[in-house]
């Protein structure tokens, strides 16, 4: 005889609760190294020499004040914008500020060439500025960034980086610095919109600020004690001795791949092959925090699909020789993250309307009343883990914020990461059709034009 339908849900919803059990214990591993984390004193950037990179595609709205406030961060610094053959005034813009710089460079990239992903507009900028080394220069002083066209830094960024824990320590060749939504505090993101848009609006923003301030540099903590620390698309550093220990293909073009999540594919890189990667919440970069659904979802679409490009990579992880047990369970739950949440999204709702109906036939037979509590329990846990990055980001991050606004800034974020499902559904539907083009996220600047199209094909452009 099989199971009866009642002992399987009631099995199935027992695994649940273990699993949900764990995954708040392992939120508040989480917290304690980010809760502990204190500033550490800087170091001297004028011990290296700085290369920043910035890939440019039809970026007119933004490159202007990006090169001004990268200049006013890193005066002594080259800086290497490349134009991946964009339609607007971006390559225009940067000539004109190349007459008053010698240290400014425009890594112009055409047709056919041009356009053929993220990685390759890097590539051809690490390509240009390797050429201008000497030889028998120390690479290990060469320190290449990378930032978003809007990409805008904090003053002290490049001392900071060269502290003698980050850069300044001989063993690690990477860092990543924390990521700031500088249009958190706008109180109409949408202009011409009414007020419940831009309540909405609002708080989109203020729940990118929380992910990127509070839960991934948790995350980002607790991959320090792994060895596994990710690098992300805006403020990552990294050595040119350590590039160049990945350039070993002539046929990959450069260290850097075309995945849809360049960044996270680095970072792995770099750690199978031995390097060490750290990260650091004492300065940061600041960008614009997408204030619509739409332009929010193609984005973290292409991270979903990003991060299932890059489940090719788990077998040499599980082969490596140079990665921990710890190194290899972190990045095996990162990259498998995308596939346990459809599993969760798609079960859970199923299991949870058969609990219900199991106990209401159950309370109507016996005459009991239905144990709710049961039902609030895995609520509960759904939201605690998810709901304390709310207080939690006005501790460390906001203190000048009510307590109970961050309470419902957690209830929001709750939300926010379920909804985070329909992302990774629609980037599981790109992944099977074998659509692995850049789908191209507008500015702010640019959002409001509806002559725009919101997401560009690869055959005709690709997004940053």
């Amino acid at each position: 005889m099989g199971e009866s339908p009642s002992a399987v849900v009631t099995a199935a919803m027992t695994l649940f609760l273990v699993l949900a059990v764990l995954s708040v214990s392992y939120v508040l591993a989480l917290v304690v190294p980010f809760v502990r984390g204190r500033p550490r004193p800087p170091g001297d950037a004028s011990r290296f020499d700085w290369h920043i990179l910035v890939p440019c595609l039809n970026e007119a709205a933004v490159i202007g004040e990006t090169v001004t406030r990268l200049r006013e961060a890193f005066p002594l610094a080259h800086l290497w914008i490349v134009d991946d053959a964009s339609d607007d005034d971006t390559a225009a813009i940067v000539t004109r500020f190349q007459r008053d710089d010698p240290l400014l460079h425009l890594v112009s990239r055409r047709p056919p060439q041009a356009r053929s992903g993220k990685g390759d507009a890097l590539n051809a900028a690490y390509r240009a500025l390797a050429a201008r080394i000497p030889e028998g220069s120390p690479v290990d002083r060469v320190v290449i960034g990378v930032f978003d066209a809007d990409g805008i830094p904090a003053p002290d960024c490049l001392d900071v980086v060269a502290a003698p824990h980050l850069l300044g320590d001989p063993s690690v060749d990477a860092v990543q610095i924390e990521v700031r939504m500088r249009n958190r505090d706008e109180r109409h993101p949408r202009p011409d919109a009414g007020r419940v848009r831009n309540l909405l609006a609002r708080t989109l923003v203020r729940m990118q600020d929380i992910e990127f301030r509070a839960a991934v540099p948790a995350i980002q903590a607790a991959r320090t004690f792994t060895g596994t620390v990710s690098l992300g698309g805006n403020g990552q550093f990294v050595t040119l001795d350590a590039l160049r220990a990945l350039d070993d293909d002539p046929d990959r073009g450069g260290p850097w791949r075309n995945s849809l999540l360049d960044d996270y594919e680095l970072a792995l890189h770099l750690a199978l092959a031995g390097r060490r990667t750290a990260c650091t919440r004492d300065t940061w970069v600041e960008q614009e925090a997408l204030w619509d659904e739409g332009r929010l979802l193609v984005q973290r679409t292409r991270w979903s699909q990003g991060t299932m490009q890059c489940a090719r990579h788990l077998p040499a992880a599980w082969r490596s020789r140079r990665l921990s047990t710890p190194a290899v369970a972190e990045i095996s739950y990162s990259l498998l993250q995308p596939w346990l949440q459809l599993f969760v999204s798609a079960v859970c709702p199923v299991l949870l309307i058969l609990a219900v109906g199991q106990m209401t036939d159950r309370a109507a037979s016996t005459g009991q009343p239905v144990q709710w509590w049961l039902i609030a329990g895995y609520a509960l846990l759904a939201v605690v883990q998810f709901g304390m990055w709310g207080p939690l980001y006005r501790a460390k991050c906001e203190p000048s914020q009510g307590l109970w606004r961050s309470v419902g800034w957690g209830f929001a974020y709750t939300a926010y990461v379920w909804c985070y499902s329909l992302a990774t559904w629609r980037a599981l539907a790109r992944h099977l059709r074998g659509r692995g083009s850049w789908a191209k996220t507008r500015r702010n600047a640019e959002a409001a034009l509806p002559s725009q199209a919101s997401a560009v094909p690869l055959e005709d452009a690709k997004s940053r």
